[in-house]
């Protein structure tokens, strides 16, 4: 029996719609509408099926201003965040729009024949999206997916749906046939779940916290069905004294507190190195009381209100570490929270081991480059991070001893869709974006031709 869930505006506490969840008989017909529909889409010819990934990029880009619009209302994401993840989601598109013709096999020198190989796509593909970044994550799976071969079933988290059935209406408008593309909005406990247990669905990309992935994980086991997990991180900010400090700190606030802090690749640990720490700390201090908390459909707006009341409130139970400073947030209706800097005095605190998703940030001061890495590495997250230093070798040995999948250095960035992404430990499983991703959507086919008959 389907019902109901109220979409609420973050920003306001308004309702904004109420969407029908799909229940188990529902997800399974979506499901078998996939299935049957991946017959006829892998045998697209490959110029063809570039062409109408293009054509979605485009109506995509087309439509970039009412996608964001959307995110602002539904998530509370800034408008110049907003705009950026609707680009991207075109532009992840038209990266893969590449791939059809370039699946390329081997031939592969064996005595007595030729030997070939091929990469066939999966089948029905299931993508379980969080509610921090919903149309960046969805297009980072459904892209390579539907580049390959495969059929897409979607589904949204249920705190923020709305771009996601757009983007399945902007689907069929782009000309991707019935049944390709399909979005179902459900619970996670109901729908998420009937992905692992369907033996139709044949790979599952999950994006959300390590507790779920790892029941994800657990489940697909049941079948040997594929999965790409990206999961949580506490991801370490790493400024050495011979860096530039008033641009680490100048940079250190939009690296954490960006989408209030519900960011995986948040970096949410700094450490600085104990001889400029004061330094930076009075520099960083500047930063954060000038972050621009507000309405989120500003231009001005650097970040906006937390998703919910019960994030909300979880981001605040962890206020127990020494206050350095906080920045400031608008005050009455709404998810609203203060950047916050805790410093904590020991690496076994809560604050420095788990993900807090939201706009806290602890520092701790390091002495030198071993102990700085070791910090760093004392987690069992690894999913990205920034090192700060003019100093290039040293760089590069910081870069290759810390356990995470994505650094920067003298940089805050970590996704460019022509790069993969994804976690080391217990951030994940598996790479997304850039070109190996599409191997995770294929099964390479080895065929063997005897030619001394």
């Amino acid at each position: 029996m389907s019902s109901t869930y109220e979409v609420i505006n973050p920003a306001t506490e308004r309702i904004v719609k109420a969407v029908e969840l799909a229940d188990l008989a529902v997800a399974d017909k979506v499901i078998q509408r996939a299935n049957k529909a991946f017959a006829s889409w892998r045998q697209v010819a490959p110029g063809d099926r570039a062409k109408l990934l293009r054509a979605f990029a485009q109506v995509v880009f087309d439509h970039r201003e009412e996608l964001a619009k959307l995110e602002v209302l539904n998530a509370g994401h800034t408008i110049a965040n907003a705009l950026w993840e609707a680009d991207n989601v075109a532009n992840v598109l038209n990266y893969y729009s590449a791939a059809p013709e370039r699946l390329f096999g081997k031939q592969i020198p064996v005595p007595n024949g030729v030997d070939i190989t091929f990469k066939e796509p999966l089948g029905v593909v299931g993508v379980i999206v969080p509610w921090n970044f919903p149309m960046p994550i969805a297009g980072w799976g459904f892209a390579p997916a539907l580049a390959a071969g495969n059929t897409v079933v979607l589904k949204p988290a249920e705190y923020t749906p709305m771009t996601a059935m757009r983007l399945g209406e902007l689907a069929l408008k782009a000309g991707i046939p019935e049944g390709v593309f399909n979005v179902v909005v459900g619970k996670g406990s109901i729908v998420g779940n009937r992905f692992v247990t369907n033996p139709l669905v044949r790979k599952i990309v999950f994006t959300g916290s390590t507790t779920v992935g790892k029941q994800i994980m657990a489940g697909c086991a049941d079948q040997i069905k594929r999965v790409t997990l990206e999961l949580g991180g506490k991801s370490a900010n790493i400024i050495f004294a011979d860096s530039d400090i008033e641009a680490a700190a100048a940079a250190a606030p939009g690296a954490v507190f960006d989408n209030a802090g519900q960011d995986c690749c948040a970096r949410s640990r700094v450490l600085v190195e104990k001889s400029v720490f004061d330094k930076f700390m009075s520099a960083f201090e500047m930063a954060v009381k000038k972050f621009r908390v507000e309405d989120p459909s500003l231009a001005t707006a650097q970040m906006g209100p937390l998703i919910s009341k019960k994030q909300l409130d979880s981001v605040q139970s962890y206020l127990t570490e020494e206050v350095a400073f906080t920045g400031g947030a608008p005050t009455g209706a709404g998810f609203w929270m203060a950047p916050t800097v805790l410093m904590p005095k020991k690496t076994t605190a809560k604050v420095w081991q788990e993900e807090i998703f939201g706009p806290v940030v602890s520092v701790m001061a390091f002495e030198d480059e071993a102990d700085a890495i070791a910090k760093a590495n004392d987690s069992d997250f690894g999913l990205s991070g920034s090192i700060w230093t003019n100093n290039s070798s040293k760089a590069l040995r910081v870069a290759r001893a810390v356990e995470s999948g994505n650094l920067s250095v003298n940089s805050n960035s970590s996704v460019r869709y022509w790069t993969p992404f994804g976690g080391y430990k217990q951030s994940g499983l598996g790479r997304e974006l850039g070109p190996d991703a599409l191997d995770s959507f294929t099964e390479v086919k080895n065929v063997f031709i005897a030619t001394d008959k």
